[in-house]
């Protein structure tokens, strides 16, 4: 490697630059692009990556690099471009789009796994000369060098294991010189935690239309070249099957495989499946404990996987040579990151597999109406996998009028009468129940009814949960805690009224209604211990559980046979949201949870409680129409051009003092505006104005919606205000591009 004078290094901060730095001698034969450094910056010592080296530097006086941490470059040129399209695309520094790659145990520990590994250090005949006078001085030496005459190499731990030597032996045959010892990377299990192989099974036949599926992705993946497929597929019609194959195929032609799922408490039911077909499969995902991260990034890193499971994280997996990735639910927005690089990993991925000429596979019985509309326009590939597996019909689905349960005077309940009934008779016939509600907590606020006092959080803008299982009023959106009021703060009413309903209020309903039945609630606020996501699942699967009560995490891939009915029991939380997507939300989550039920050879049921049974997201719901919503859908989209007939960025501006963010939002709209005026009637601007939710943690919001018929046109006009400072001691700048919330 020839020598260069300076090395291009970007930091992990919100600034889209590189910084020169001089590379010591010392530092000459080690300094690689994609390795990261320590180097000096504003009176501290910091880590930085290298993305390029210079004989040049345009500034005068350079300071020199401290320390290089790596051996071995930790980025490829594709992960350094993707890198930096990502830094480009969603306004964030190189650096930082950088630093998400890894994980947080890798950027802190430096260090990959090793083991001792020892092997002979003289030749074979030598070996064979001494043995017969050591067994006889050292038996357990003996017994050793024996065992390394028949391994080439072997672990410290399996060669105590196979010759019943000691530590202290292996020291002393070191210490003679007759064998060596040395550390490599570990080769650990790939599988998080372990645990035994499983016995393999063979590929299922698939259906007619799983064939047409797996023979047009096959083609794409034998062709190497990028390409996207979008598999739309009902509930149960064997989506799964689809995405096995193709995985087979992908490392048949010597590739590797990155799998994206939405939900952590997916991924053990995917990683379930997958053991079953494939080894070497490494996890990704935030339970994991640091050292299994650590562990499982090195060991993927080493080549010890040709499968990366995982959720949005997991797309920037160091794997060589990718083939496919797939999507799993690629509607869901829990792909998109909401802290700094906002990226959305369904659309990132498209970019990396260009970079590597690689297949993309977008999966989901509700696809986005981004990825629906790209399949229209033949920019993506399209396939229908329109029925169950064995024919098996689509559950039936009735609405349930909740304003005629308020009509009949019924007192309050989360649960209609005809719910009621239907549980009875699914549970009287042994059936599992699954109930749905995307509200977790007691009470969704306190209120008096004397004066209108609403119980809200200090710091937010938003009205306190009340979780009676801990006799406390929670914030859900920074989590301060305070006890529960005995009267009104305002009038001094000791009369304070609980209203609506959460998963902890409708489990106390259930377990009154039904004390013979076990219920289980699953919420971010039971589910909380490592593996309990898949420790649940597990129990609901051998049908230990009778009821399961749960948010947003149990509404998509359960695959339990003895499920005959799920109870939606509010269909109206998202859609009065004030959000362009709320009513794309509410059907898509409809469809996921009533696909829950009549997966096994007993017909499924679904009851949908709602206030707005006309709306027409939940009728087309209930008709498991996604063409029909689709269609009606962006005709409502295309009238105010909102994605996907047109691209949309939101600038949130928050800070302590609502008067300087409120100067702030004003002045930087001005400068958008003044922009959008060159682009005439293809960009608009919309504010600035307070956002739905005013204030959070003690910083009020203001933004900005900057709208624009192409990505060309919004990009062209944010970078008028890509130099302007976006962090200041009273006011802090947030640029989300393709924003999916608008709260």
């Amino acid at each position: 490697m020839s020598y260069a004078g300076f090395a291009e290094i970007v930091l992990a901060l919100p600034l889209n630059k590189k910084f020169h730095y001089s590379i010591p001698q010392s530092c000459s034969n080690q300094i690689e692009v994609g390795k990261r450094v320590k180097v000096p910056f504003r009176g501290r010592t910091i880590i930085g990556y290298c993305v390029g080296l210079t004989d040049v530097s345009d500034i005068e006086k350079t300071k020199e690099i401290i320390q290089v941490i790596d051996a071995k470059p930790i980025f490829t040129p594709q992960l350094l471009a993707i890198s930096k399209w990502m830094a480009n695309f969603y306004f964030c520094g190189w650096g930082e789009a950088l630093e998400s790659f890894l994980p947080f145990a890798v950027r802190s520990s430096f260090h990959e796994k090793t083991v001792s590994v020892i092997r002979l250090s003289k030749d074979e005949a030598f070996i064979k000369d001494i043995l017969a006078t050591l067994k006889k001085r050292a038996p357990r030496q003996a017994s050793a060098l024996e065992v390394l005459l028949r391994e080439e190499e072997m672990t410290v731990r399996e060669l105590t294991r196979a010759s019943g030597c000691n530590l202290q032996s292996i020291y002393r045959l070191r210490d003679r010189e007759l064998v060596s010892l040395r550390q490599r990377p570990a080769d650990s299990d790939p599988v998080s935690g372990g645990g035994k192989r499983e016995k393999k099974t063979d590929q299922l036949n698939p259906t007619k239309e799983q064939e047409d599926a797996i023979l047009l992705i096959k083609k794409r993946l034998r062709e190497g070249k990028y390409r996207t497929v979008l598999l739309r597929g009902v509930t149960g019609s064997g989506k799964t099957e689809v995405y096995l194959q193709a995985i087979a195929e992908t490392i048949a032609l010597g590739r590797k495989v990155i799998v994206l799922v939405p939900e952590i408490s997916l991924t053990p039911q995917t990683i379930e499946r997958f053991k079953l077909r494939f080894d070497k499969i490494a996890v990704l995902h935030s339970s994991l404990t640091e050292k299994q991260r650590n562990n499982e990034w090195w060991g993927i890193k080493n080549g010890n996987a040709d499968i990366v499971i995982g959720a949005r994280s997991a797309l920037f997996a160091p794997l060589d040579n990718l083939g496919l990735i797939v999507i799993d639910e690629e509607h869901e927005n829990t792909f998109k990151q909401d802290s700094s690089p906002r990226y959305n990993a369904r659309d990132l991925s498209l970019v990396r597999a260009k970079y590597e000429n690689a297949v993309v596979v977008l999966g989901s019985a509700t696809p986005s109406l981004e990825s629906y509309h790209n399949a229209g326009l033949g920019r993506y590939d399209y396939v229908v996998l329109k029925s169950r597996i064995g024919d098996k019909p689509l559950p039936g689905v009735q609405l349930v009028d909740m304003r005629h349960e308020i009509q009949r005077g019924k007192k309050h309940s989360s649960i209609s009468k005809y719910l009621e009934l239907s549980m009875k008779r699914s549970l009287s016939q042994k059936g599992q129940v699954i109930l749905f509600l995307n509200r977790r907590g007691f009470s969704s606020f306190i209120s008096c009814r004397r004066c209108g006092f609403v119980l809200t959080c200090k710091k937010c803008d938003i009205s306190l949960t009340y979780h009676k299982s801990q006799n406390a009023v929670m914030c859900h959106y920074c989590y301060h805690k305070a006890s529960v009021p005995t009267e009104c703060p305002e009038c001094k009413c000791p009369k304070i009224n609980f209203f609506g309903s959460g998963t902890e209020r409708v489990e106390e309903e259930i377990k009154a209604r039904f004390p013979s039945y076990k219920l289980l609630r699953m919420d971010s606020d039971t589910m909380r211990g490592h593996e309990a996501h898949e420790k649940a699942f597990s129990a609901f699967k051998r049908g230990d559980i009778d009821i399961l009560l749960g948010t947003q995490m149990i509404a998509k891939g359960l695959d339990i046979p003895n499920v005959t009915l799920v109870g939606v029991l509010s269909a109206d939380t998202i859609i009065n949201l004030p959000d362009f997507r709320a009513s794309e939300r509410t059907f898509q989550l409809l469809c996921q949870v009533a696909g829950r039920t009549g997966r096994g050879s007993r017909e499924g049921k679904v009851i949908i409680q709602t206030y707005n049974p006309e709306h027409y997201s939940i009728i087309f719901a209930a008709s498991h129409d996604y063409v029909g919503f689709a269609k009606k859908e962006l005709e409502y989209r295309k009238q105010l051009y909102y994605p996907p007939y047109g691209r949309m960025a939101r600038i949130v501006l928050r800070g302590k003092r609502e008067e300087d963010v409120k100067a702030r939002s004003l002045d930087l709209a001005e400068k958008l505006k003044d922009t959008s005026r060159l682009y005439r009637k293809t960009v608009e601007i919309l504010g600035p104005s307070p956002a739905p939710v005013t204030k959070v943690k003690d910083n009020y919001r203001w933004h900005i919606v900057v709208k624009a018929n192409t990505i060309e046109y919004l990009q062209q006009v944010l970078q008028s205000i890509k130099e302007e400072p976006r962090g200041s001691n009273k006011v802090q700048t947030v640029i989300d591009v393709d924003a999916y919330m608008m709260l």
